[in-house]
C-alpha cells in the first residue's frame, strides 16, 4: 500500500444517525475494531456505528458506490451529510504533524490509518453536533430573552421539549457512541500510536470543541427547563383560578336559592 512522499488522502463521510456493523461482520475484514474493508477498485474504508465512513484513497465514484451499498445498514441516512478531507504522505521523521495542511506519517499501516480514521470520523461527527446545537440555540435564545424581559407567550413555548429531547440525543450520540474525548480500544492494541492520535486529536481540537458543545447543550437544557417550569406554573396558576371561579360561582348559586327562594 505505500506510496512514500506521494500526496494521499483521508475522507471522512457522515452518512446517517447510525451504521449496523453485524452484517458486515460475516465478509471478509480488514480489521473488526473498527471494522476496515478493501473497496472495490482500490483503497479502503473504515466504518465506524455512529454513522460516518472515512475512506483512504477511494475515489469519488468508488466512495458513492460503497456508500450506496451501506444504505440499508444504515439508520436515518443522509445525502449530503458533514464531510472532511485530509491530505497525508508518508514521510519518516515528524509522524503526526501536519505541515502546510498535510498529514506526515511514518508508515501506512493499517492500525496508524484506523487511527487517522478515528480521529477524522469524531471531528465529522462534531461538525454536525455543532450544527445541531447552533439550530436549537438559534431556537432558544430568542425566547430567553422574552422570558427576562416578562413578553413570553406559552405557544411559543411549546417546541422545547422537542428541543431538550434533541439535546439528550447529542449527547447520547457524543458520549455512548462515538465516545468524543476517549482513546480508542485500538490504542491498547498498538500503544506505539497513542503519540500519533494525541497529535490528531489536538490538530482538530477535539477535546476543545467537546468541551464547547457540552456547555452549550448545558446552557439550552437548562434555558429550556427553566421555560417549562414557567409554563407548567402558569398552567397550574390558570387550573388555580378555575378553581376559585367555580367556588365562587358554587357561593353564588347557593346563595341566590337561599335569599330567594
Amino acid at each position: 500500500m505505500s506510496q512514500s512522499n506521494a500526496t494521499r488522502f483521508a475522507h471522512a463521510l457522515l452518512v446517517g444517525r447510525r451504521i449496523n456493523l453485524r452484517p458486515l461482520m460475516q465478509t471478509p475484514l480488514l480489521s473488526s475494531a473498527p471494522v476496515a474493508v478493501e473497496v472495490a477498485g482500490g483503497g479502503i474504508a473504515v466504518i465506524f456505528r455512529f454513522g460516518v465512513v472515512v475512506f483512504f484513497d477511494v475515489a469519488a465514484i468508488g466512495q458513492t458506490a460503497f456508500v450506496a451499498g451501506l444504505r440499508e445498514l444504515v439508520t436515518e441516512p443522509v445525502d449530503h451529510g458533514e464531510f472532511e478531507t485530509l491530505e497525508f504522505v508518508v514521510a519518516p521523521g515528524n509522524p503526526g504533524l501536519l505541515l502546510d495542511g498535510v498529514l506526515q506519517l511514518d508508515t501506512d499501516e493499517l492500525a496508524c490509518l484506523q487511527v487517522v480514521a478515528d480521529v477524522l470520523a469524531k471531528s465529522v461527527t462534531l461538525d454536525h453536533h455543532e450544527r445541531l446545537v447552533a439550530s436549537s440555540f438559534d431556537r432558544v435564545e430568542p425566547l430567553a430573552e422574552q422570558l427576562s424581559s416578562g413578553r413570553h407567550r406559552i405557544r411559543q413555548l411549546h417546541g422545547l421539549v422537542a428541543d431538550i429531547g434533541e439535546m439528550l440525543r447529542v449527547q447520547h450520540r457524543m458520549v455512548g457512541r462515538a465516545e468524543i474525548g476517549e482513546k480508542p480500544d485500538l490504542i491498547w492494541d498498538h500503544p506505539e500510536r497513542e503519540r500519533l492520535f494525541l497529535r490528531l486529536e489536538q490538530e482538530f481540537e477535539i477535546r476543545e470543541r467537546r468541551g464547547a458543545l457540552e456547555r452549550k447543550l448545558n446552557l439550552i437544557s437548562t434555558t429550556a427547563e427553566t421555560l417549562l417550569d414557567l409554563v407548567q406554573a402558569q398552567r397550574t396558576l390558570r387550573v388555580e383560578w378555575y378553581i376559585v371561579i367555580l367556588i365562587v360561582v358554587e357561593i353564588v348559586l347557593t346563595l341566590y336559592e337561599l335569599f330567594i327562594h
